[in-house]
C-alpha cells in the first residue's frame, strides 16, 4: 500500500464509499424485481404455460440510472453521490416527482461506514474485506427492509467469503469459523421451529438463519450470542419507538435482518471494545 496519511486513506475510503452507496441503491432496487421476474418465469415453466412476453425489469449493471416514474436517464451530474439529490432538492429534474430520500441515506451510510471501517483497520486488506462485508450489510438491509427478502444471491456468498478468508487466517481460524456458521443457522433455526410449534406462526424468514450464519463465518461462534442480544435490542427500541409513533402497526411483520445486519456490523468494529467495556462496569475480571 502506498505510504499516505492515515487521514487521506480514510477520506478516500469515505468518497469510495459515496459511490458504493449509489451502486448499493441498484442493488437495492432492482435485485428483488429481477428475482420476481425469475420466479415467475420458473413458475409459468412448471405450469407449462407459455414463456411472459412482459420485458424483465432493468438489470443491475447494464442499464443506465433512469427516474422510477418518468423512465427520464439521469445526466451524470444527476447522479453524483449524495449531492446530485441534494442539488435536485430531491425531486426529478425531469418530471419533478419526489425522489426517495432512501437514495442519500443509503450512500451517507456507506461513505460514513466505509471510512470507519478503515479508520478501523487501515489501509490493509482486512479493510478490504470489511468494506465487502459492510457494503453487502447494507444492501441486505435494504431489501430487507423493502421486501422482506434476504437474497441467497447475496447471504450465501457473503458465508463463503467468511470461510474462505478463515483459511489464511485473517480473522478468525478456519475451525471457529465453521462452527461460527453451523450454530449461527442452527441456533436462530431452532428458535423459528419452536416458536412454530408454539404459535403455529412463522416469527422469523430463512434469510435471517443464512445472515447469521454468514457472520458466523467472519466473526466465530463467540460474537453469535452478543449479536443476537444486541439485534433483539436494537429491534426492541426501533419496533417500540414506530409503534409509539404510530408508524407501524403491531400485527404487521417486521423485518429483523437489518437488525442482525447492524448488529453484527457494530460487532465487527468494536466488538472486543464493548466486551470490555461491558466486564469494566460489571466488575467481570
Amino acid at each position: 500500500m502506498p505510504d499516505l496519511p492515515m487521514v487521506v486513506w480514510i477520506a478516500f475510503a469515505g468518497v469510495l464509499g459515496l459511490v458504493m452507496g449509489s451502486f448499493l441503491n441498484v442493488v437495492i432496487l432492482r435485485l428483488p424485481e429481477r428475482m420476481a421476474a425469475g420466479w415467475r418465469q420458473e413458475a409459468r415453466d412448471v405450469l407449462e404455460l407459455e414463456a411472459d412476453t412482459t420485458p424483465l425489469p432493468p438489470g443491475i449493471v447494464r442499464e443506465p440510472s433512469h427516474c422510477p416514474h418518468c423512465k427520464h436517464p439521469l445526466s451524470a451530474l444527476d447522479n453524483i453521490p449524495l449531492f446530485g439529490w441534494l442539488m435536485l432538492r430531491g425531486r426529478c429534474r425531469y418530471c419533478q416527482t419526489k425522489i426517495s430520500i432512501q437514495y442519500p441515506l443509503v450512500e451517507l451510510l456507506s461513505g460514513v461506514l466505509s471510512a470507519v471501517i478503515v479508520w478501523k483497520f487501515g489501509p490493509s486488506w482486512m479493510a478490504l474485506a470489511g468494506l465487502l462485508l459492510t457494503w453487502t450489510l447494507i444492501a441486505l438491509s435494504g431489501i430487507d427492509f423493502r421486501t422482506q427478502l434476504l437474497p441467497d444471491q447475496l447471504t450465501l456468498p457473503l458465508l463463503w467469503l467468511g470461510l474462505l478468508l478463515a483459511l489464511l487466517p485473517m480473522f478468525i481460524t478456519a475451525p471457529a469459523a465453521i462452527l461460527g456458521a453451523a450454530i449461527g443457522y442452527l441456533s436462530l433455526w431452532s428458535v423459528y421451529w419452536l416458536f412454530k410449534l408454539l404459535t403455529g406462526k412463522e416469527g422469523m424468514g430463512y434469510g435471517d438463519f443464512k445472515l447469521l450464519a454468514a457472520l458466523g463465518a467472519w466473526m466465530g461462534p463467540v460474537a453469535l450470542l452478543p449479536i443476537i442480544l444486541l439485534s433483539s435490542l436494537i429491534g426492541a427500541l426501533v419496533g417500540g419507538s414506530l409503534i409509539a409513533l404510530r408508524r407501524h402497526q403491531r400485527e404487521v411483520p417486521m423485518p429483523f435482518g437489518p437488525f442482525i445486519a447492524a448488529a453484527g456490523w457494530v460487532w465487527f468494529v468494536a466488538g472486543p471494545d464493548l466486551l470490555q467495556g461491558y466486564m469494566h462496569l460489571t466488575g467481570i475480571r
